[in-house]
């Protein structure tokens, strides 16, 4: 589209789509230079509708994805000019934007895709969940406890990759009539994935990650804690020596309630003027792409419960899990606040104690035992491996 013809339609659209609607003969010309190299067809593609708020739950299975195509070629398929622009510089994929269902379709035909691949439940993506011709694989962004894990609407797919048995048991025991055949166990992949821009420490300060969950789009995702326990345990954190803290939020918190965006202010305002008086001491805000650098940073870690938990497990470092505040916000019977103790909102200035002593003591094997639990195999590669091969079957299966 012209560029004068894009800001004429952009007069009549929301800023939102305004924007992208300028943007994109930008984006689709750096997308054609970069693109110029790639397979002319692709075994199989990614598809993600959302905007770039969201661009981490795509982001985590590039390098998955880089590994399955060295053998089956992989595509990123995005719905926003503003993701393909996020996405494009470090992507190890090709990216390609298709901003409509005729465009989607058009370009998984003419390209041979045989599987199309879902991070997410968007609502667009059951408009492309109507092509016959492709398998349909739901993959998540993460392993966790909160409720959105069982959601009905993994019976839409061929299939869903899970990360364990966790996970079977939660959706099995959640939904009515899901097929266990569809659901195919995978490992996590993302923990295979080298860590890169780990930053050095030399001081003798214990390395806290706080690193809270967005509010959830309703009470029964409200897992999120920087508005209820954020400023308390931040403060206390930072007043206590014995502590360097990593404050990394999730990328939406505060997309639905302002309170929590104001609490990520202040605690990023709390943890600059820190720093600023104690350079030493090296606190700081992570905003790293990935979150792998500051878990290997750090000696324990406190958050909600949600994949960054899940995710902690592995490291065998110890763990503090907040109790979230809205009742409606459902704690899973047998999950992993069975074996890691919760913090509750009034208790967030004593973080500093109970740190003190889960670092004086062993990890206990009920938080060990859920690793195997939740993820399987995590010896590294196994996941990986795994993963490719449970794409190579469905592909044989047909």
């Amino acid at each position: 589209m012209p560029i004068v013809a894009a800001a004429r339609r952009a007069l009549v659209l929301g800023r939102d789509r305004a924007v992208e609607v300028l943007l994109e003969p930008r984006v689709r010309a750096r997308l054609a230079a970069a693109n110029a190299g790639a397979p002319e067809r692709f075994d199989c593609v990614v598809y993600f509708a959302d905007d770039p708020g969201s661009s981490y739950q795509v982001r985590q299975w590039l390098e998955p994805m880089a590994e399955l195509a060295r053998t089956h070629p992989v595509a990123v398929l995005v719905h926003r000019p503003t993701t393909a622009a996020a996405l494009l510089p470090d992507s190890p994929l090709p990216v390609y934007l298709a901003n409509g269902i005729g465009q989607v379709e058009d370009f998984i035909n003419a390209r041979g895709v045989r599987i199309v691949f879902y991070v997410n439940n968007n609502r667009d993506n059951f408009t492309v969940l109507r092509l016959a011709g492709q398998l349909h694989v739901h993959l998540s962004h993460g392993e966790s406890d909160k409720i959105s894990m069982a959601s009905n609407q993994l019976k839409a797919y061929d299939y869903a990759f899970i990360a364990g048995a966790a996970s079977r048991e939660r959706i099995l025991g959640h939904l009515r009539r899901m097929d266990p055949a569809k659901l195919l166990e995978i490992g996590r992949p993302q923990l295979d994935s080298p860590v890169r821009d780990v930053r050095p420490y030399h001081g003798d300060r214990s390395t806290v990650l706080y690193a809270p969950t967005w509010e959830g789009d309703r009470p029964a995702m409200a897992y999120g804690s920087a508005a209820s326990h954020g400023r308390a345990l931040v403060r206390a954190l930072l007043a206590d020596r014995r502590y360097r803290l990593i404050f990394r939020p999730h990328p939406r918190t505060g997309a639905r309630v302002a309170a929590h965006a104001g609490a990520v202010r202040e605690i990023t305002a709390l943890i600059e003027q820190a720093q600023k008086q104690d350079p030493e001491a090296g606190h700081y805000v992570d905003r790293r792409p990935v979150m792998a650098a500051a878990m290997a940073e750090a000696d324990a870690c406190i958050c909600d419960i949600s994949a960054v938990a899940m995710d902690w497990l592995p490291q065998a470092k110890p763990l503090l899990i907040t109790r979230p505040v809205d009742p409606e916000a459902e704690i899973q019977a047998g999950g992993i606040t069975t074996a890691v103790p919760l913090l509750d909102a009034a208790d967030a200035g004593r973080a500093p104690g109970l740190l003190a002593a889960l670092l004086a003591r062993p990890i206990p094997p009920e938080q060990r035992a859920l690793v195997e639990h939740h993820f399987g195999d995590t010896t590294p590669g196994a996941a990986t491996r795994r993963f490719v091969e449970t794409v190579e079957q469905i592909l044989k299966a047909g």
